[in-house]
């Protein structure tokens, strides 16, 4: 058992070992997770754990929500190509939010004998115990996000719910102080597009008629589109104002 053992690890070092670094655009405003802070930390990580780093490979500006981003598609085809034998991450976040595509990642590192090493959370699937602590703290990130999820979504109705402003001012009101105050013409003309709507009348006539009685979208846009009014019909605080 030993033997073999010893010969992954061999194995693991006469491949690459690469660190993978991510922000979105949330991340960049925080203090600590820039690329650059990533890059140091896994460049020093590595000095001292006796580990070469040979490549970083980055992702700028994407969430991961999913494994749909260029720098991490190129390092799983580096993994499939057994060119990688180690990869390390400044934490589990920054290569997935996701206990399926965590799952997914540690099923493909391990039939390809790749090590996968969070330094933050001091994490390394060489180990019995770092595989399943790798899934134990990705549930907990995943448990946090959703948590996360649902607070922005109950502080969003809320807010809608008391037309305090959360973002764009929406058609049908104006913006006074931290408050959506109804403007009566505009109201109006929803209340008069949601009767042409529910006789069917098509988006492009609404937007027609929007346009010729002189409303004009919030966008900045001085004529209607279908696309617009179909957007203003179906957002929530316009349907929610209607019932």
């Amino acid at each position: 058992m030993w033997r073999r053992a010893a010969r992954q690890k061999q194995a693991q070092k006469t491949r690459k070992c690469v660190g993978y670094v991510r922000v979105s655009t949330e991340d960049q405003a925080r203090e600590g997770v820039s690329l650059a802070a990533q890059e140091a930390r896994l460049r020093a990580f590595c000095a001292g754990t006796d580990r070469q780093l040979d490549e970083i490979i980055t992702d700028a500006g994407l969430s991961a929500k999913n494994t749909k981003r260029p720098g991490l598609q190129r390092l799983l085809q580096a993994v499939r190509s057994s060119e990688v034998g180690c990869i390390v991450v400044y934490s589990l976040s920054r290569a997935t939010r996701s206990i399926r595509d965590l799952s997914d990642l540690l099923d493909l590192f391990r039939k390809q004998d790749v090590a996968f090493v969070s330094v933050t959370e001091n994490l390394d699937t060489s180990t019995a115990m770092g595989r399943a602590m790798v899934s134990f703290t990705g549930v907990l990130a995943q448990l946090e996000r959703e948590q996360i999820a649902e607070r922005t979504s109950f502080a969003l109705t809320h807010k809608r719910q008391t037309n305090r402003v959360y973002g764009r001012v929406p058609f049908g009101y104006e913006r006074q102080g931290k408050e959506l105050v109804p403007i009566p013409d505009e109201q109006r003309a929803l209340k008069h597009i949601r009767k042409m709507d529910a006789e069917a009348v098509s988006y492009r006539r609404i937007a027609a008629w929007l346009t010729e009685n002189g409303f004009t979208p919030k966008n900045g846009a001085t004529v209607w589109h279908a696309a617009s009014v179909r957007k203003l019909l179906l957002s929530k605080m316009n349907t929610e104002s209607a019932a």
